[in-house]
C-alpha cells in the first residue's frame, strides 16, 4: 500500500477523524483535538529514532498504538533484542515506543495492512476511551 492508500483508508474508515501532516509525517487522531495520535506514517528518520532506516527510497513506517494487552498478546513479554527493525512488510514492537505499546509495519503490503485494520480501530478506540477518562 502507498502513504496515500493508507491516509485515504484512515479518512474513510474512521469517520470523525483528523489528521496532521507535519515534516512529511501524518499524525492520525480520533478527533480535531491534536492531542495525541493514535497512529501515524513517518517518513524518515530523525535523531531520536532512526532504527527503521526510512530514509531509504520509498520507505515508510506505519505506526499504531495497540495497548498493553494486545501488544502483550502479539509479542509476549520479553523484551525483544533481535528483531531487524529495517524489515519490510512485517508487525513488529515499534522500534522507540514499542515500551508505550506501539507496533510498527515498514511499507505495509494489502494483505498485511487487511490484517493490522483490528488494531487500527482499537488504536482508536483506546485514544476515544482515554478522552472519556478524563
Amino acid at each position: 500500500m502507498t502513504e496515500d492508500a493508507i491516509t485515504d483508508h484512515f479518512i474513510d474508515l474512521l469517520p470523525g477523524g483528523h489528521f496532521e501532516v507535519a515534516d512529511d509525517n501524518t499524525f492520525f487522531f480520533h478527533n480535531a483535538d491534536n492531542k495525541f495520535p493514535f497512529a501515524t506514517l513517518v517518513t524518515k528518520d530523525s535523531e531520536f529514532d532512526s532504527a527503521s532506516k526510512l530514509d531509504r527510497p520509498g520507505v515508510f513506517r506505519l505506526n499504531i498504538g495497540v495497548g498493553k494487552e494486545t501488544f502483550r498478546a502479539l509479542f509476549g513479554e520479553q523484551e525483544q533484542t533481535d528483531i531487524d527493525f529495517t524489515a519490510l512488510d512485517r508487525l513488529m514492537p515499534h522500534p522507540v515506543y514499542g515500551k508505550m505499546y506501539w507496533v510498527c509495519v515498514i511499507n505495509p503490503s494489502d494483505k498485511t495492512f487487511e490484517t493490522i485494520e483490528p488494531l487500527i480501530a482499537q488504536a482508536r478506540s483506546l485514544a476515544v476511551a482515554r478522552d472519556r477518562n478524563k
